[in-house]
């Protein structure tokens, strides 16, 4: 008998939810229940003089006309608290973990406005924990690959089994570095949420610091070649540490997937209709690999952004990038109040940075 009355209640339950809300039109709740309260004393007044008007006296009709009004009022009424039980019911529902309920909202009032910053609310809050979650699982993916084939050449060498050659020493340190530079972003990561980051802003050659960097990632890469392309003299006011990160991520990312031996240009040039007197940079970064598709090239500046999954898309490679270089590379150049993005070009990829001169009325560094 309890579960055929449990369904009856669920079923009469869904029933009243789906009843019309007369009063959901109205855009304000001290209308709603001024309403509420003349309805409820009209039929009130109604039930007694239609009683009186029968023979019956008020004691009698008064009570009658008190419940009718009361069953009156929940019928116009109805939906006016709904979405805050429904609010209740669904922030105990997150309490839990479980983001996925939402709030009909569908009045206009103050209560159908509270009911649509809740699901908005909500929907963040989900999203939130989803990309904490997917952070949470990507770090640790990410730091057990290194530290495994870290460990299993350290290993190999303590039991005998591999001799402790230059190249097995170099296989080695290429997996430490590969954990300290994961590390060393997960850090900068952490400076950008807490927003404890800033800029020592300082006239660049640019030139010079061009082929530092790019010197830099040809000793990391040999087997790749880097052809430069900055007009002497080009001198641009920026961060050098913060645009050493943009350069260098931006190498590593097109030598990882350009072609073996394939050329990876840099070119640099003063930002087209910045103000007189003033200097702005353009940094552009081509491979020859395969590109990125146009449906993915806002998605790989985000965090452990990958590329898709494709044949001939631009993806990770085993060993290779932490998925946070670009990421960080868009964090330092927003920093600056630049911008940075996937151009088109025939072949491969090609990434523009952009760094205006900063503002006049911007206090020095």
């Amino acid at each position: 008998m309890s579960g055929r009355d449990g369904t009856s209640r669920r079923v009469v339950h869904r029933l009243w939810t789906k009843l019309p809300r007369p009063l959901d039109p109205l855009r304000s709740i001290k209308v709603k229940f001024g309403v509420v309260a003349v309805v409820t004393a009209c039929t009130a007044i109604l039930i007694v003089l239609w009683g009186y008007l029968l023979g019956f006296r008020a004691r009698h009709t008064l009570p009658v006309g008190v419940l009718i009004s009361l069953g009156v009022t929940q019928l116009i009424a109805h939906g006016m608290t709904a979405p805050l039980r429904e609010m209740t019911a669904a922030a105990r529902a997150m309490a839990r973990g479980d983001y996925s309920r939402r709030v009909r909202a569908t009045s206009r009032d103050e209560v159908g406005e509270l009911a649509q910053a809740f699901n908005r609310m909500a929907a963040d809050l989900g999203e939130v924990e989803r990309q904490r979650r997917e952070f949470v699982a990507n770090v640790s993916h990410e730091l057990r690959t290194p530290i495994s084939a870290l460990r299993a050449v350290l290993e190999n060498v303590a039991d005998g089994v591999t001799p402790a050659t230059p190249r097995v020493l170099e296989s080695a340190l290429d997996q430490t570095e590969r954990l300290g530079r994961l590390v060393t972003q997960l850090l900068d990561l952490s400076r950008v949420d807490a927003g404890a980051a800033g800029l020592e802003l300082s006239e660049i050659d640019v030139a010079a610091f061009v082929a530092e960097v790019t010197a830099e990632a040809a000793a990391g890469r040999p087997e790749t070649r880097f052809e430069v392309s900055v007009p002497p003299g080009l001198r641009a006011p920026a961060d050098r540490d913060r645009l050493h990160q943009v350069l260098a991520n931006l190498l590593d990312n097109a030598a990882r997937h350009g072609p073996p031996e394939g050329p990876v240009t840099v070119t640099a040039a003063p930002l087209a209709g910045d103000r007189p007197g003033a200097a702005g940079l353009v940094l552009e970064v081509a491979d020859q690999g395969p590109g990125i598709p146009p449906g993915e090239r806002a998605r790989v500046f985000e965090r452990f952004s990958r590329g898709a999954a494709t044949p001939g898309a631009r993806v990770g490679t085993p060993g290779g990038g932490t998925g946070l270089g670009l990421a960080i590379a868009r964090w330092a150049v927003e920093l600056h109040g630049g911008g940075i993005q996937v151009v088109d070009t025939p072949r491969g990829c090609r990434i523009r940075v952009t760094i205006p001169a900063p503002s006049p009325d911007a206090p020095p560094a």
